[in-house]
Parts: structure tokens; C-alpha cells; sequence
């Protein structure tokens, strides 16, 4: 059933989505598109772009559609470029999901990762997230203001051993958020952060293939382990207007794994 027009919090608005081909990123994508946002998806496969952007046009209400880019995070001449069309196919950005991020590859003690371990997750997670918040930002800027909300994770607020590159990472993006809130609270620029505990995404599988899920369940007080939904619902209330005084945080979408 189609949502009332009344109703739609993003109606006449942009979004982007970094790293929306799958997982978290193609279920927020196709949110925003239900409120009625012109949702912008971006990503580094075509393919997978392509079929978020299927997904999100069935269910868009009320002038929201969907676009896909392709875009490289790790390259800030690819996030220009990136924040460049969606300013010259809708000539506006008022909210901004950066999602884009890779795992540690392999889960070991500090002393055995190597640089080339830290270059590649600081690459996406740290760089990316620093690339697309100054070019969105600018963006943002013209049109007085919008909301951008990062993707962290409970490793950006506790330690996880075998994981040190990953959880410094993660803790970086949420240092990054306070800071650039703070930058920009009185320029109509809202900057908050995300952490989900474990969710289930191919990166989940991934995962799992060396950590049994059934430990990681158990991790959680609320006893299984969470959506993309869930956590895309987390992200358009930080974009929308009923959290208008709300920024420079980070919300745990955990499952209460932080509580403990």
C-alpha cells in the first residue's frame, strides 16, 4: 500500500548512499526512496548498483526515485566527482549516508597485521568517510544545511582483539563525526554516526566463516542478530527532522551488545 503523501519525510529531497550496493547501503537506499527521497546510490559495482536502484524505484512514493554512480571512495577525485553529478542531476544534497567501508581481512593479534593490512582499511573507512563528508559538506552549504550520518560500529566504541585495525577504524569515524558537528552546528549541518553490532550482510558471511555465528548471536542481549532495515531506520530518523537537535552522536543500533 502506498504511503500517504502527509506522511513522507523525504519528499522533494536528496540522498546519497555510499556503498549502496548491498547489505546496510541498499536497504537505506530503498528506505529514503519509500519517503519519497531522489536517492542517489553509489558504489564501485555497476551490477549490484543497478538492481538497489530496481529495488528502491518499485517502492518509491511521492517523486522519489533512484540513480546509481559509480564511485570509489578511497579516491577523493571519485567523491568530487561524485557529489558533482548528484548537485548537477538534482542541484541539491540534503542528506548524505556514508556507508562505504571494508573489513580487516584477516582477524589475528596487532604484531601480525601489516601496513598494507592498515592502508586498506583506513583506505575506505577512514579516508572515505573523510573525502565524502568534505565534498558533501560544500554541498550541502549552498542550500543551507542538511543532515550526514557515517556508518561506525560497536568496534568504534569498544576494543575488539584480533581486530585492532578494524576497531581503530571504526573509532576514527566516530571521532570524525564530533568533530565535524561541531565544525558545523551553527551552518545548518548536522553530523552523526551509527554502530551496528552484527548484521546480517554478505560482510556478515564473510565473517562467519571464521567466527561461528552462533557465538556472535550470543553476544547480544536481544538475542539474535540484526537487519539492514533496522539499521537503515536508524539512519533516516538522523536525517529527518525528528531528530533536528541531535548531532555530533553516535547511536548504538546494537541489540544492547554495548550495554553490557
Amino acid at each position: 500500500m502506498t504511503t500517504p503523501t502527509s506522511t513522507l519525510r523525504f519528499q522533494g529531497r536528496v540522498a546519497l548512499v555510499t556503498g549502496g550496493t548491498t547489505g546496510i547501503g541498499r536497504a537505506t537506499a530503498i528506505a529514503f526512496a519509500r519517503e519519497g527521497a531522489r536517492v542517489v546510490v553509489a558504489g564501485r559495482r555497476r551490477t549490484e548498483g543497478d538492481e538497489t536502484v530496481r529495488l528502491a524505484r518499485a517502492v518509491a512514493a511521492a517523486g522519489g526515485d533512484a540513480s546509481f554512480v559509480e564511485a570509489d571512495v578511497t579516491s577523493e577525485a571519485s567523491v568530487a566527482k561524485l557529489v558533482e553529478t548528484v548537485m548537477a542531476r538534482h542541484g541539491r544534497l540534503d542528506a548524505a549516508f556514508n556507508n562505504a567501508g571494508v573489513e580487516q581481512q584477516k582477524i589475528a593479534p596487532l604484531v601480525e597485521s601489516t601496513v598494507e593490512d592498515y592502508e586498506h582499511v583506513f583506505g575506505a573507512n577512514v579516508r572515505g568517510v573523510f573525502a565524502s563528508m568534505k565534498h558533501e559538506i560544500r554541498a550541502m552549504l549552498e542550500h543551507g544545511g542538511g543532515s550526514i550520518v557515517n556508518n561506525a560500529s560497536v568496534a568504534g566504541l569498544v576494543g575488539f582483539a584480533g581486530n585492532a585495525i578494524y576497531s581503530a577504524s571504526k573509532h576514527a569515524v566516530v571521532g570524525l563525526t564530533r568533530a565535524a558537528a561541531l565544525d558545523y552546528a551553527k551552518s545548518g549541518v548536522r553530523v552523526n554516526a551509527v554502530a551496528p553490532a552484527a548484521i546480517q550482510t554478505p560482510m556478515l558471511e564473510r565473517f562467519t566463516q571464521t567466527v561461528p555465528r552462533e557465538m556472535l548471536e550470543s553476544l547480544h542481549p536481544i538475542g539474535r542478530i540484526g537487519t539492514p532495515e533496522e539499521i537503515a531506520a536508524a539512519v533516516l530518523w538522523l536525517c529527518a527532522s525528528e531528530s533536528s537537535f541531535v548531532t555530533g552522536q553516535t547511536l548504538a543500533v546494537d541489540g544492547g551488545f554495548t550495554a553490557q
